[in-house]
């Protein structure tokens, strides 16, 4: 029973995963494209492109995701705040961050419920939960509910994805 239970799920994980390529591929032709405008910032991807660093245009609007154990973010200790890479949104406080062994930076929480927007992602065979910033749609990472409490939940996060702010610098205006 649990073997035909196992060959069912993995059928329906194929067929699943093939739904969802096509409708991925439907989103990508509907998703902003080079010189159209983002319905959050304003900005057009063009002008993303011209803004950041290729490695981060590639995580924040393609979604790409960096190597685990590359992010200097792994070992901030100090008090502050990480922001959007992009638009400078503030999303993290560092009393939220923990060592989640992962190789990324981790969060038990946003900084403000306001601050992220979350969709399910179906890339990998199980789906997961996405984020993005919410000023400027830039992708950031997972939320998984493997962290710490008092959440319960680790925002992995991109480190790329982010800048992070010392606690009494002054926070950058947002890029918008």
């Amino acid at each position: 029973m649990k073997r035909r239970n196992l060959l069912t799920g993995i059928g329906l994980s194929v067929i699943g995963g093939g739904l969802v390529l096509r409708a991925g591929a439907q989103d990508a032709a509907d998703s902003p494209q080079d010189g159209s405008e983002d319905a959050m910032s304003g900005k057009t991807m063009e002008e993303w492109k011209q803004i950041l660093p290729k490695e981060r245009f590639d995580i924040l609007f393609r979604e790409k995701t960096e190597p685990a154990w590359t992010s200097p973010l792994n070992d901030e200790k100090r008090a502050g705040t990480y922001i959007c890479a992009a638009c400078y949104q503030p999303l993290f406080s560092s009393e939220d961050k923990f060592d989640s062994g992962t190789g990324w930076p981790s969060f038990t929480r946003p900084i403000n419920d306001e601050a992220i927007d979350t969709k399910k992602d179906f890339k990998l065979i199980w789906p997961r939960t996405e984020y993005h910033c919410s000023n400027c749609s830039g992708h950031q990472g997972h939320v998984f509910d493997d962290g710490p409490q008092p959440t319960g939940q680790r925002w992995c996060n991109n480190g790329l994805a982010l800048e992070f702010v010392v606690e009494g610098d002054e926070l950058p205006e947002l890029r918008a």
